[in-house]
């Protein structure tokens, strides 16, 4: 009962973070990105140095964090951007700076007069990374030669690595992809965060919508399109077979009960089931789902889990070496991926899903989509995302032959990033070119 009344209670503000909510943090402006579970105990490693992540606990989204040397070791402490900063001053600097280039600067490794043991003996007498990079600047010989521009990437580039700094953001559909994108983009089926927003688009995903979704993309389809709706409607995540695929990437998201119970899973063999033994086979599922649930909470409760990325294999990493704190085993929430009740069988059998989003790359699209159209209502909008243009072509073909949907297109999304600085502004260096594609249309009544 008490435990009960622990989740149902807590109203947070969605501003500030909590004891066992997920963060996105990014560590020295993007150089690394971690997702990371908010506990007393947890820690993350930043170079060669373990912070605890408990300052961050209860501060505003968005807060940036530097790593300091204390009596105790490193620790996170937050810095306040100043308010006093002159940009008149900075563009009369400019100015004045014009006239000066780095064609006279040598790059022989003498320029710096601090040595490493100097550097050692001011961490040793408690001196912050602030004063390391201050003192740094103070001994080149080349610092005052140089260009405003370029003495303000020496800055950063000591700066990143004497007193690097951690920005805690909030993990949303445009952040989550952006930082899987960048940093593993196999793992959601290399699906670019404007695609993603026009698969949402086109399927027309609204208020009070019931979505059937073939999410492969690790379950970042299916947040999405959660946290479009909601509190309302439902995200039905159907396979193919009777194992689900998974979606790991819906805990990130930081859901609520009410969300969650909004995410459900069905296969497609339980939508051409006759009602009892639809019945039967979902209290089957429900008892496995329960057994699963009841492993994982038991494994949430006992061990920290830090989300980093692997190159290797593309799944995510665990990181297990140190235990939550009592206080945070309150911190559980609802898992998300439940069997459909019967009364949401009942209801879609009868009126059909108000739209369909399938982003699978691995299957078949016309397979998929021969299969899953019979389930969506009349005039129901669908959006269909895959790497590659010919499985959408061929698709697109058949359906225009079976006269099964109208309004088809292949789009293409097509994003350039640009850098706008003061005399630099250019499109960025590197950016993805090539986004994927998108088959859209409207379900047509074949009678």
């Amino acid at each position: 009962m008490s435990q009960n009344n622990l989740q149902s209670f807590p109203v947070r503000n969605p501003r500030l973070t909590w004891e066992g909510c997920s963060v996105l943090l990014d560590i020295n402006d993007g150089d690394r990105v971690v997702f990371a579970r908010l506990t007393a105990g947890s820690t993350l490693k930043i170079g060669n140095k373990n912070c605890s992540l408990k300052p961050l606990i209860g501060c505003p989204f968005g807060c940036l964090f530097q790593v300091d040397n204390g009596k105790e070791g490193p620790y996170l402490s937050r810095v306040i951007p100043s308010a006093g900063d002159d940009l008149q001053e900075k563009e009369t600097i400019e100015m004045k700076d014009e006239l000066r280039d780095n064609r006279a600067i040598v790059d022989n490794n003498k320029a710096q007069n601090l040595t490493g043991e100097d550097i050692d003996a001011m961490r040793r007498q408690g001196a912050t990374g602030d004063e390391i990079v201050e003192a740094l600047i103070a001994n080149s010989a080349t610092f005052g030669k140089k260009t405003s521009f370029s003495q303000e990437k020496y800055r950063l580039k000591k700066q990143k690595k004497y007193a690097p700094r951690v920005l805690v953001r909030r993990p949303f559909t445009g952040s989550i992809c952006e930082a899987y994108f960048k940093k593993n983009p196999a793992r959601i089926g290399f699906l670019r965060v404007d695609t993603l927003s026009l698969l949402l688009s086109m399927a027309n995903v609204t208020f009070n919508s019931d979505v059937l979704v073939v999410d492969m993309a690790g379950g970042l389809l299916t947040g999405a399109v959660a946290e479009r709706l909601g509190d309302t409607g439902y995200v039905c995540n159907t396979c193919l077979g009777d194992s689900p695929y998974p979606m790991d990437i819906v805990r990130i998201f930081n859901f609520s009960n009410q969300i969650c119970k909004r995410i459900v899973r069905a296969s497609l063999t339980d939508f051409s089931l006759p009602q009892n033994e639809t019945s039967e086979r979902s209290d089957q599922d429900e008892n496995m789902c329960n057994m699963d649930i009841q492993s994982h909470e038991q494994v949430s409760s006992s061990v920290i889990m830090e989300v980093s990325f692997s190159s290797e294999n593309g799944v995510p990493d665990v990181n297990s070496e140190a235990t939550l704190s009592p206080v945070s085993k309150v911190c559980k929430s609802r898992i998300a991926g439940e069997k459909a009740s019967q009364e949401a069988f009942k209801l879609w059998k009868e009126n059909g899903f108000s739209s369909l989003i399938i982003a699978a790359p691995e299957l078949d699209a016309w397979s998929l989509v021969k299969d899953l159209l019979p389930l969506l209502s009349y005039s129901a909008p669908f959006a269909i995302y895959h790497q590659y243009l010919q499985p959408l072509a061929t698709c697109m073909h058949n359906l225009q032959l079976g006269k099964m949907a109208i309004g088809l297109q292949i789009s293409e999304p097509w994003l350039r990033e640009y850098q706008v600085l003061p005399s630099r502004t250019h499109p960025c260096m590197q950016m993805s070119g090539f986004g994927g594609y998108i088959l859209s249309g409207t379900r047509l009544c074949s009678s």
